[in-house]
């Protein structure tokens, strides 16, 4: 059977097909009554599925026209919930000003990550996220310290998030197959915010990881820390065997300092 719409390799589009699978990735999201947002709708195996929820509110954004048109003329009655927009420049509170809401979708694999820090930019807002990535990426999320896959945003999210990879899918379902293998992530962010300048914490990890093979001493140049033991100690580590809590004391740690010398 032809897909109404053409995937396009520029646009990292693979279609999900499977049915069962699309129930389980829109079960996975809380039975709540906040807006969701769904990124990629693609064919709308997602959306047809969303739009019986009760949600309070409810839109699909795609940077793909013929998607948007598709959807349109396949729910008539819900053509203002089709928005033709980069998820990556738009500005949310456009769509859901200061309530928070949910995010799902097949997300496209070649911007996964920059798919992710924007969540992490709207963490405030975002209560939860459920969708579709390359199983590395989602075991890379998912990793603890002291594993080769921790990263950048394993610190990140797990910071601010529950991160919990719900189950594996097959290349099989999707049209067209994508060479690696996929995995189905879901994100809860936590009830109580970890309490640290944010822009400063990514910039501490950012920094670390990037030169994840020296100690935080080398890693670390730029930032001022104090002379402690604590911190000491954990400048003779390599930034994969720190937990996000490390992270976020390193980074209150630089606030302590900068905080004393405007005394």
């Amino acid at each position: 059977m032809k897909n109404p719409v053409q995937a396009k390799k520029h646009l990292g589009q693979h279609f999900l097909v499977d049915p069962n699978i699309a129930h389980k990735i829109v079960d996975a999201l809380s039975g709540t009554t906040h807006p969701v947002l769904e990124v990629g709708p693609g064919t709308g195996i997602l959306t047809h599925l969303l739009l019986k929820r009760n949600f309070s509110h409810f839109v699909a954004i795609d940077l793909d026209i013929e998607s948007i048109e598709f959807l349109k003329n396949q729910f008539p009655a819900h053509q203002e919930n089709f928005l033709y927009a980069d998820f990556l420049k738009y500005d949310l509170k456009k769509l859901f000003g200061e309530e928070d809401f949910n995010i799902i979708g097949n997300f496209p694999y070649n911007i996964s990550g920059p798919i992710l820090f924007k969540v992490l930019d709207y963490c405030d807002h975002i209560e939860e996220v459920v969708g579709m990535f390359q199983k590395e990426v989602v075991e890379r999320i998912v990793s603890a310290p002291g594993n080769k896959q921790y990263g950048i945003l394993s610190v990140l999210l797990q910071a601010y998030f529950e991160v919990e990879m719900l189950f594996t899918v097959s290349n099989k379902v999707f049209v067209p197959p994508p060479k690696v293998q996929s995995a189905v992530l879901r994100l809860r962010r936590k009830k109580k915010a970890p309490e640290v300048d944010f822009p400063l914490f990514k910039d501490v990890v950012k920094t670390a990881f990037n030169q994840r093979r020296k100690t935080l001493k080398n890693a670390l140049k730029k930032f001022n820390f104090p002379n402690t033991i604590d911190v000491n100690n954990m400048m003779l580590l390599r930034a994969e065997r720190l937990s996000f809590e490390d992270f976020i004391f390193l980074s209150n740690s630089i606030i302590s300092i900068r905080d004393k010398h405007r005394k």
